[in-house]
């Protein structure tokens, strides 16, 4: 290869990150105060969302909360801002979701009340972000993929007559993906994760409330599901199980198990490269398609 093309390569690679991160500057509190619950005003007591939005000749109107994992303790950026990359360059605009976490103080509910507010936020300000208020999906890898099945078993239709307009819309996402998600609080749980939401010593009621596999029913929304059996810190049977409740419940959805595949591994990459990306990406592209949402 010359030197010339290989410069012309870089150049076009360049303009494509560019592009992408020129348009994902605006940072938008959850809440224009101070959120329910706070601990304090700092950094780590502001849910937030980070707005990605494709070129206007990409979009197709449809929309992600991404929820990044980080075992209630932490927040993966290759889980959150690099997934956006990827997800506007199909022509879905990306929401990167900074929820609160157990590091910090909070619990349960705080993590799916953040998570909630940015369904509603992302669907209030549909018009000026050129959304479509019905292909609104979550997407959610390791703990953030317990947080987005959990709004996708818990979520509601909003509140008729609130005085805040954000209450009114709907939490319900139109479809979830997870990736390597902790699902259940159970046996086959991230101790971690479990500890960091729910405390060291959770009722077992409330354990029974957040193992999202007990919590499917017809209403959830369909699910593209991604984990390995080599998965050593999220056991893959919260992955079988989920899918499982699914089809209990007729629930469209679709399961992709890999023999190999590291926790945490995102779309294969720590950064945007698609050349690198493992298999489940071109996977979910193709499902994401056939529901309207890529292109």
């Amino acid at each position: 290869m010359t030197m010339k093309k290989s410069a012309l390569m870089l150049c076009s690679w360049l303009a494509v990150v560019s592009t992408t991160f020129a348009q994902s500057n605006e940072v938008v509190r959850l809440w224009k105060g101070d959120a329910p619950g706070a601990l304090g005003s700092a950094d780590k007591d502001i849910p937030t969302l980070t707005v990605y939005l494709p070129e206007a000749s990409k979009a197709t109107g449809a929309a992600m909360v991404i929820c990044p994992g980080g075992g209630y303790t932490g927040l993966a950026a290759h889980e959150g801002g690099v997934y956006a990359m990827w997800l506007t360059n199909h022509g879905i605009a990306g929401f990167v979701l900074k929820y609160r976490l157990g590091s910090a103080g909070y619990r349960h509910p705080v993590e799916m009340e953040d998570a909630a507010r940015a369904m509603r936020l992302v669907r209030s300000r549909a018009s000026e972000w050129k959304v479509d208020t019905r292909r609104v999906g979550i997407i959610g890898s390791s703990a953030g993929g317990h947080l987005a099945s959990t709004i996708m078993t818990h979520f509601d239709a909003g509140k008729v007559g609130d005085a805040d307009p954000v209450e009114r819309e709907s939490s319900r996402p139109d479809l979830g993906v997870l990736v390597y998600p902790v699902i259940t609080m159970g046996a086959k749980t991230h101790g971690g994760s479990r500890n960091a939401l729910l405390g060291p010593n959770p009722s077992p009621e409330l354990v029974e409330l957040l193992s999202n596999e007990k919590q499917v029913t017809k209403e959830t929304p369909p699910a593209f599901i991604f984990a390995s059996f080599a998965d050593r810190t999220v056991p893959v049977e919260n992955s079988l199980e989920f899918a499982a409740a699914m089809r209990r419940a007729g629930v469209p959805c679709e399961l992709h198990l890999y023999e190999k595949g590291d926790h945490g591994i995102g779309l294969g990459t720590r950064a945007y490269e698609p050349e690198k990306f493992h298999p489940w990406v071109a996977e979910c592209e193709r499902w994401l398609k056939a529901r309207g949402y890529a292109n």
